[in-house]
């Protein structure tokens, strides 16, 4: 290797121009922006349910728990269609696009052949790993931000907006009810860190694209299922989506933390867990192709 080379391995602005190359290829595929659309959609169709439903009449006040007293609070102030609408696509839509997006991080390169290309750069299969995860994780933000600008642009349009009554029956100006807005986005964005890191694990043991996507869904799928048995009650605590909607505590006054950092913590511990797995299996992976 050239010294050239060697200071050119080093650059970190090399790194932030692969990093630049990762996402423009990412939020330029079809497949990305079909997902965005329908995350889009869905507080487009629960806004315009909700207004056929309630014509001119409003539902009653607060209630405790996630989505459903959300949704009794959206005829009275259209800031709860961000939160409706973020609880109800958390549960599937929002991880399933994220493993759509993880799972064909590597696994798509190697079936359209470009992974040796990518290491005959002076990427290093360290750098690249961080570069695929650093991607994933800003379509997670993006992702939760598109669902929550798509919620209150339609909770503008069709509902009444101003000061709110949080889930304990408090009053809170709009202001800070879009803070809190903002706040619950980025921990639902954070929510998804562990499912990330498991779709990029799932996609350095395969070189089909489509086989990495399919079996990362199929795992989100089979974690939420056992979530449901009360017979696995045990196990509920440490399953990624457990806390999943433990967002809605932050529409407590005061705010209950406690369910909150923990969802944070797993999401953590996952992420460490499975991207440690990617790192150790991609570093050492024969790459054919």
């Amino acid at each position: 290797m050239s010294r050239a080379d060697a200071v050119r391995e080093a650059s970190p602005l090399w790194t932030l121009g692969l990093l630049r190359s990762e996402l423009l290829t990412t939020f330029r595929r079809w497949r990305t922006l079909a997902l965005l659309g329908v995350l889009a959609a869905v507080p487009v169709l629960v806004g315009v349910a909700v207004r056929i439903e309630t014509g001119d009449g409003s539902s009653g006040g607060g209630g405790g728990g996630g989505g459903p007293a959300f949704i009794s609070q959206i005829t009275n102030n259209g800031l709860f269609l961000v939160f409706t609408a973020l609880a109800a696509t958390l549960p599937f839509f929002l991880p399933m696009a994220i493993g759509v997006v993880a799972g064909d991080a590597l696994a798509g390169e190697a079936n359209a052949g470009t992974l040796r290309y990518l290491l005959v750069a002076p990427a290093g299969r360290s750098r690249l790993l961080l570069t695929k995860y650093a991607a994933v994780m800003t379509f997670c933000l993006v992702a939760t931000l598109v669902v929550a600008l798509s919620a209150l642009t339609v909770g503008a349009l069709l509902f009444p907006l101003g000061d709110l009554t949080t889930i304990s029956g408090t009053r809170i100006s709009f202001a800070e009810g879009l803070g809190r807005a903002l706040l619950i986005a980025l921990v639902v964005a954070l929510s998804l860190i562990g499912v990330a890191a498991l779709g990029l694990f799932v996609s350095t043991l395969t070189n089909s694209g489509i086989a990495a996507m399919a079996t990362t869904v199929g795992l989100l799928i089979t974690v939420q299922i056992l979530d449901q048995i009360p017979q696995l009650h045990a196990l509920h605590p440490y399953l990624f989506s457990h806390y999943w909607l433990s967002f809605a505590d932050l529409m407590r006054e005061p705010v209950y933390w406690d369910d909150l950092t923990k969802n944070l913590g797993l999401q953590a511990l996952y992420a460490a867990v499975f991207g440690s797995a990617a790192w150790a299996r991609f570093t050492a992976k024969d790459i054919t192709a």
